[in-house]
């Protein structure tokens, strides 16, 4: 709903004079009395530029300002959604700068493919996802706790970081509901929230691969596995 409040608001914004990002920045600006634009480009369609909301959406402007389209800009010849491609690129990160020591760190075979996912233990998906990861060979998983669904979210994710085997203590409460009992001790969960809102993750679980690729929901074992694979095929040919 506030999305669509945001956009519906949008829809009438003032005219711009200029097509540039510094009219645009203001004019957004002026209307709502906040800085809401991340970033200004053209693309490749005549008169037509991409906005970029500090939300992480994409929406675009004419060449003058006169209007707002919240939609996807095709490309007909190569059938592909640029919005979509270009809504990838920003949900990338560095996958070398996440703070690994504040996951629960679980190894499976050799654990050469990795994996970092922000999970809430109260997430529906995210037990199904643990169940997926059951028939995962040779994987490191990060799994940053995430408390975002409910107060009691924060007292199990406590629990379980407090645990003398976290990794166990996690796949106990995911995989057969047995909880954790109940301990406090330091935890990473306040700086793992603060770091989930910067990365604009709002939904659990929100999964990164090793070239940085952000897959926001669960995924079953083969889509995890292809997933894996295409990432690996990325890093290399950046390397």
């Amino acid at each position: 709903m506030k999305r669509f409040l945001m956009l519906a608001a949008f829809a009438v914004l003032p005219c711009l004079a200029h097509a540039d990002e510094a009219d645009i920045r203001k004019s957004f600006k002026d209307f709502l009395g906040q800085d809401v634009v991340q970033s200004v480009a053209k693309t490749p369609f005549p008169g037509l530029f991409e906005v970029v909301l500090q939300t992480g959406e994409i929406v675009y402007t004419d060449d003058k300002g006169s209007y707002l389209l919240n939609g996807e800009l095709i490309d007909p010849k190569r059938k592909t959604s640029l919005t979509a491609e270009r809504q990838r690129t920003l949900d990338k990160i560095d996958f070398a700068s996440l703070p690994l020591k504040d996951a629960i760190k679980t190894v499976r075979g050799n654990g050469k493919r990795v994996i970092a996912t922000f999970e809430d233990p109260n997430c529906g998906f995210c037990k199904r996802f643990a169940k997926e990861l059951q028939s995962m060979k040779d994987v490191t998983i990060y799994t940053f706790l995430y408390p975002i669904l409910s107060p009691d979210s924060a007292t199990k994710s406590t629990a379980i970081w407090c645990s003398s085997d976290r990794s166990k203590a996690w796949s106990d409460w995911m995989l057969e509901g047995k909880p954790a009992k109940s301990t406090d001790c330091k935890t990473p969960v306040d700086q793992n929230v603060a770091l989930g809102q910067k990365l604009r993750i709002n939904g659990t679980p929100t999964i990164f691969l090793a070239d940085g690729s952000r897959v926001k929901g669960m995924l079953q074992a083969a889509q995890l596995e292809q997933a894996l694979a295409d990432a690996d095929k990325a890093k290399t040919s950046k390397n």
